[in-house]
């Protein structure tokens, strides 16, 4: 598995997390690629057309990230950009499905946790 570069957050970059998504990480991670380099219109844009119903929670996270911006940085709205998107792994509740013969099956049902960087560029 490769080790991923962890990026130190400068002052001007600005981040949303949103801890327990209901969604496995290869999900979550799907969207979140689709957004990673994007204007925040644009990105917003893609995600409401977005068929994945995890788009939503993903959309509702940079909704964040931009009243993060907006609120507590004082950035400009219209030059904010994705700068990362990244996904990691939560907690996992097991649960058993009843089978045949007095057996079960289990049934993971993973959360994830998704990460959300946004950085102004020069306009």
């Amino acid at each position: 598995m490769a080790k991923r570069l962890r990026i130190q957050p400068t002052s001007v970059d600005v981040i949303a997390k949103d801890r327990m998504v209901l969604a496995s990480p290869r999900k979550v991670n799907l969207v979140a690629k689709m957004i990673r380099g994007m204007s925040v219109a644009r990105a917003l844009d893609a995600l409401k057309f977005c068929k994945r119903a995890v788009a939503q929670d993903v959309r509702k996270t940079l909704l964040s990230a931009v009243a993060n911006a907006e609120t507590n940085h004082s950035l400009n709205i219209d030059l904010l950009v994705v700068r990362e998107a990244y996904v990691g792994k939560a907690i996992v509740l097991r649960r058993f499905m009843a089978r045949a013969k007095g057996s079960g099956s289990p049934i993971r049902k993973r959360f994830s946790r998704l990460t959300v960087v946004l950085c102004e560029t020069e306009g």
